[in-house]
């Protein structure tokens, strides 16, 4: 029990910093590969909250496959790094942008805060029960049976967004 909390804080502080990251960055190649790196650090928090599999299908789907495929594609297309968006945006507008961040960053401490002081769990104590879903098998059975057309639809999403990246590359070649 003694290692948790601090993995926990080391797993909260590689996800939050390489999600800023991600959108500071210029480059589309360097923000794919940060996003992977918080996907990692997600899948460290859900081993700690004792979710294996659902830390595997995060690594395996979301850094293995999908962030592959956006690397794959960023990296077809050849997209050019981005200008500074602070160049871009007049004073005013950056100022209003600051302030409306830090209002919300303070709404989501004060949250926080108060949730924290409640000993009342964040869904109220109601939710599935743990032992609603306890097998892959189960997990693999309903997604392919309840949520197979969901499921063939998002793959035939992937599929048209990597036939249409191959196009406009050829385009330019």
């Amino acid at each position: 029990m003694g290692f948790e909390l601090p993995l926990f804080y080391v797993f909260a502080a590689v996800a939050v910093v390489t999600s800023a990251l991600v959108i500071g960055q210029r480059s589309p190649v360097y923000s794919v590969m940060l996003l992977i790196a918080s996907f990692a650090a997600l899948a460290g928090l859900y081993v700690l909250l004792d979710a294996p599999f659902v830390a595997v299908i995060q690594i395996i789907i979301y850094a293995g496959a999908i962030l592959v495929l956006f690397l794959f594609v960023v990296m077809l297309l050849n997209a050019p790094k981005e200008a500074a968006p602070w160049e871009r945006v007049a004073a005013g507008p950056r100022r209003a942008g600051a302030v409306l961040g830090v209002v919300l960053a303070g709404e989501l401490a004060w949250a926080l805060w108060h949730a924290a002081l409640s000993r009342e769990p964040a869904g109220g104590g109601q939710g599935m029960p743990a032992h609603a879903i306890d097998s892959v098998r189960a997990i693999g059975q309903v997604l392919y049976t309840d949520y197979a057309f969901a499921f063939e639809v998002t793959s035939l999403l992937i599929l048209v967004a990597m036939v249409g990246a191959v196009v406009l590359a050829k385009r330019r070649v």
